[in-house]
């Protein structure tokens, strides 16, 4: 049981730090990613209003591509810590689940629908997808 609670902190922990790192290497690559994620996180601490943000498709998609390969990442890591493929995984998914819902209504006025619809709704999957990527049978 430790080691299934050690593989969802240690994948959670993992997915943040990756999606945290690859947004700024992204940013420092594509500049116009970076100005979206500035002006994006500057509409979220103070208002649309200040900062006059308009979500773009082509940087929404690619924040969902990033979440497809972080989220397969981090439920594999948390399979691996756990030694098991489905336990870990899933209930690494559900935290994943429950910060993308926290995440959606913190900034569900500024971002289409469709975006936080496909976003939320794929972390669970992945995140399962990621830890049966691990062969846990010896």
């Amino acid at each position: 049981m430790l080691r299934i609670v050690l593989g969802v902190v240690g994948g959670f922990i993992a997915w943040l730090m990756v999606w945290v790192a690859s947004e700024k290497v992204i940013g420092a690559i594509w500049p116009t990613f970076g100005a979206h994620q500035r002006a994006f996180e500057e509409a979220i601490k103070n208002g649309s209003g200040a900062s006059g943000f308009t979500a773009d498709t082509a940087m929404l998609l690619t924040q969902l591509i990033l979440g497809i390969i972080v989220s397969v990442l981090a439920g594999t890591l948390a399979a691996l810590i756990a030694g098991e493929n489905s336990r870990a995984p899933l209930f690494f998914g559900i935290l994943l689940l429950a910060m993308g819902i926290a995440k959606a209504v913190m900034s569900w006025q500024y971002v289409p629908i469709w975006y936080h619809i496909v976003f939320t709704a794929m972390l669970l999957p992945l995140a399962i997808i990621g830890g049966k990527l691990v062969n846990t049978t010896t």
